[in-house]
């Protein structure tokens, strides 16, 4: 399973990159306003320096909700680096725009994916990635997880391309589970993956550890 960071921030990109398992990252224009990156042409160079900064897709969002707008943008996005994957909205003109892109050699990310018919749309107009997103599922009472597990089923049997990018992930235990149930890539802020590091045992063994070795040197 691949790991994204979902960020825009510079120094917590570097720092899961640092750690060796950074595999891309996603972002959005609320990620970029927080770090208060405003206008077409800072967001455009913010999005290229975290495409040198990292060696992997970088999904980049269009703002656009209709078909030739979307096509417009994303051109322009996917024209900065190489790594763009341009990220497009679960709509009617959204799918017609993953269509475009596949077929005109751009790499697309589906998001606000909530239902498994909306994933085999998107894996059927050609999008890379899908992303399902776990954390508002079960905000809305429902189970995210179950949602990975059946869109991992669904792809595996007829045969869908796309990767699953689990999204909207709040803890460590989600990219377990996310891992579990199939999903190829998940996508989240720097604390959860910090987040698997981290067992009481593991301490309390290394404490003994370097208790003993402090013995040894006596």
């Amino acid at each position: 399973m691949k790991f994204f960071i979902d960020t825009a921030n510079l120094a917590q990109i570097k720092e899961a990159h640092d750690l060796g398992i950074l595999d891309g990252v996603t972002t959005n224009p609320s990620l970029m306003a927080k770090e208060g990156v405003k206008g077409d042409e800072a967001i455009r160079n913010h999005y290229k320096t975290i495409c040198e900064l990292v060696d992997g897709d970088v999904s980049a969002e269009v703002f656009s909700t209709d078909f030739e707008s979307m096509v417009a943008e994303g051109k322009v996005l996917a024209a900065i680096h190489p790594n763009i994957v341009v990220k497009v909205p679960m709509i009617k003109d959204g799918i017609k725009a993953l269509k475009w892109f596949s077929d005109n050699g751009i790499k697309t990310n589906c998001t606000l994916i909530f239902s498994a018919g909306q994933a085999i749309l998107a894996a059927k107009a050609g999008a890379n990635y899908v992303s399902p997103f776990i954390g508002r599922i079960d905000d809305s009472g429902w189970d995210g997880m179950e949602l990975i597990g059946q869109i991992a089923q669904i792809y595996a049997l007829q045969g869908f391309k796309a990767e699953i990018l689990a999204a909207s992930i709040r803890s460590s235990l989600h990219i377990v589970r996310a891992a579990e149930l199939g999903a190829n890539v998940c996508t989240c802020p720097l604390e959860p993956i910090l987040g698997l590091l981290k067992h009481p045992l593991t301490d309390i063994g290394l404490a003994k550890f370097l208790d003993d070795a402090k013995k040894m040197q006596h």
